[in-house]
């Protein structure tokens, strides 16, 4: 495909990609959140207004355990979104991450698409390429470390995000699947960059979480099962275009992963955690950081309000930080290192995935 064919294909799949996010069902059919109970303190003894949210990631003094995870950039209405979400990431004081920036390397004229979101003082903005983008696809060149140094100059990043998109590459027509190779092409960039490896729906097993360790990635986005499911993207997307193999792969594909509850546990292995997947406010962050995780990325529960403006998206993530507030004093905790060692409890699906798993592992060494 020549290479202006090329940028055309991936710019109207961003841009069917938000259309699709904002007006059609997409998550996956359970939310593995609600598998997980924290206990109730009737004797809180902390006071309401001395709770503090401040905490660290990666070195970053940020004012809560929040990040707004990378989702879109590379056509011209994702200009505006990025923009709004760094206008309240800077007024939040937490992280943000874009999109795949692959447009903008495809195509110059994509950069400000992402570039605007430096424009504003974000305490940790997160660069985004592909991992099998690293592997020479078919008519297509591998990135290498000038690729992702190019896109954190972009957009002035502290951190790039290898995201593990597999899922998605496989129901997608156009996806790129060749993947031999893709754990030394992630630890080159590692060896050059601070990165960290972000899945996107598919969950992260405790395998993967130690291979790249081994890689040398600073940090794990689990990014599970139990949000937005990129398969029901591609569902659609298939549906749209008459393609009866792609809706059936959707279909058939729209509930695969790890969940994310269980991901963070698995995936423990002396990383910073990002607890994506699922998070649709405060209550089911302080899980995430409660079964292990340094923070709680949002996505889908903030790009509708984005899209329809800064006022909307405050009102969100003040709503998602407010309840995050309110659970620590509900359990007694003041600080949030101290969420950690707060016992819950797990039931449901989840428990049994943790049961399974388990029993694996003890299979396996027997």
């Amino acid at each position: 495909m020549p290479e202006s064919s090329a940028t055309g294909t991936t710019q109207r799949r961003k841009g069917e990609h938000v259309d699709i996010v904002l007006n059609e069902k997409v998550r996956a059919d359970h939310n593995y959140w609600d598998d997980i109970t924290l206990i109730h303190n009737s004797l809180p003894e902390v006071d309401f207004d001395e709770i503090s949210l401040e905490t660290n990631f990666l070195g970053v003094k940020i004012s809560a355990p929040i990040i707004i995870s990378g989702m879109t950039g590379g056509f011209q209405k994702a200009q505006d979104i990025n923009r709004t979400l760094a206008e309240a990431a800077a007024e939040f004081q937490i992280p943000m991450g874009v999109g795949s920036q692959r447009a903008a390397i495809e195509d110059p004229e994509m950069r400000t698409t992402y570039s605007v979101v430096s424009d504003y003082d974000v305490p940790l903005i997160i660069a985004n390429i592909g991992a099998p983008q690293l592997i020479k696809q078919r008519g297509k060149r591998a990135y290498g470390i000038e690729d992702a140094v190019a896109a954190m100059k972009m957009i002035d990043a502290g951190l790039i995000a290898v995201h593990l998109n597999y899922l998605q590459e496989v129901v997608q027509p156009e996806g790129d699947r060749a993947a031999e190779g893709v754990t030394e092409a992630i630890a080159r960039i590692a060896s050059s960059l601070p990165v960290m490896a972000k899945e996107t729906g598919g969950g992260i097993s405790r395998r993967v979480a130690l291979s790249l360790k081994s890689a040398g990635v600073k940090a794990i986005d689990v990014g599970g099962l139990g949000g937005t499911s990129w398969s029901a993207v591609e569902y659609h997307r298939a549906r749209r275009k008459h393609s009866p193999l792609g809706e059936s792969l959707g279909r058939t594909f729209w509930n695969w992963g790890i969940p994310t509850p269980v991901s963070v546990i698995e995936s423990q292995v002396g990383l910073p955690l990002v607890a994506t997947g699922g998070i649709r406010n405060g209550l089911d962050a302080a899980k995430a950081i409660c079964l292990g995780a340094a923070c709680a990325g949002v996505a889908g529960a903030v790009i509708g309000a984005a899209s329809k403006g800064r006022s909307a998206l405050n009102d969100k993530l003040n709503e998602i930080i407010e309840g995050l507030r309110a659970t620590m004093f509900l359990t007694g905790v003041s600080r949030v290192s101290e969420l950690s060692g707060i016992k819950c409890i797990i039931t449901g699906m989840t428990r049994e995935w943790l049961s399974a798993t388990t029993a694996a592992e003890l299979h396996r060494e027997a």
